[in-house]
């Protein structure tokens, strides 16, 4: 960049996030621009938005990666930094964003998430490092279109930082049931898509070792109750994705959840 202070537009996407969103915007309030991109929200998500920013937008659902390029499309920074309303920047964060920006070694950064269950910090089960690119130049890196668990998408060198990204994803055991039913549905109508197909016995196969990693090879059985939760959640989901794509190969149809 030939900016010594590029403008750092934030954007983020939303439906119903009324208990996250004004923790979320708090924490970006060191951005140049907040941009927010709503998709039906009928709870307080939009009032609470516009107390911090006066570009929030609605635009029907489309796809995570869909509405968070659209998000980057209605920003005016030339750096994008996406996140989501259940993550949180530390002061330390963002000012390794602001030097990063300023010094412009990588087009692409690379963030890890530090990723609660509730108030715990959880550092095995495959939970950590987690890294996640979200701070990018605008026309060198784009979302994929997945429905669900996007990926940014770049040809441009990555570079880290040091200072993590806070998650508070899940705050109870319904939350992760709940998810867990969700995302599978998803994942399989996408697996269905490119092809693939699956029977009962890889659905528990697959669930089992999911399982299996989880608890003992990434060792989330020192979490204590919250690991061996997180390994049951990886089983159920695996299982709900291979059960759902047998229903999807065999009548090719399933119904998305209403959530």
């Amino acid at each position: 960049m030939e900016l010594s202070n590029p403008k750092i537009s934030a954007t983020i996407i939303t439906k119903n996030e009324e208990a996250n969103i004004a923790e979320c915007l708090e924490s970006l309030l060191w951005a140049d621009e907040i941009v927010v991109l709503d998709s039906g929200s009928t709870d307080r998500t939009m009032e609470i938005a516009r107390k911090y920013s006066d570009k929030v937008f609605a635009e029907p659902w489309k796809g995570q990666g869909h509405q968070k390029n659209r998000a980057v499309e209605l920003a005016e920074g030339p750096w994008i930094f996406s996140i989501d309303a259940d993550e949180r920047v530390t002061p330390e964060l963002a000012q390794e964003i602001r030097n990063a920006v300023q010094t412009a070694s990588s087009d692409v950064y690379a963030l890890r998430r530090k990723n609660f269950y509730k108030d715990q910090w959880i550092r095995h089960g495959g939970w950590w490092p987690d890294y996640v690119k979200r701070l990018f130049i605008k026309d060198k890196a784009q979302f994929n279109d997945r429905v669900i668990h996007d990926s940014l998408q770049t040809a441009s060198r990555v570079g880290k930082l040091s200072n993590p990204l806070h998650h508070y994803s899940f705050r109870s055991v319904e939350d992760f049931l709940d998810r867990a039913y969700l995302y599978a549905v998803h994942q399989a109508r996408e697996m269905y898509r490119e092809g693939r197909r699956a029977s009962a016995w890889t659905a528990i196969s697959h669930a089992g070792f999911a399982l299996f990693q989880s608890y003992f090879l990434r060792l989330g059985f020192m979490e204590g109750a919250a690991g061996m939760l997180i390994a049951v959640y990886n089983f159920v989901g695996v299982f709900y994705r291979y059960m759902i794509l047998r229903e999807l190969s065999l009548h090719g149809e399933y119904p998305i959840p209403r959530k």
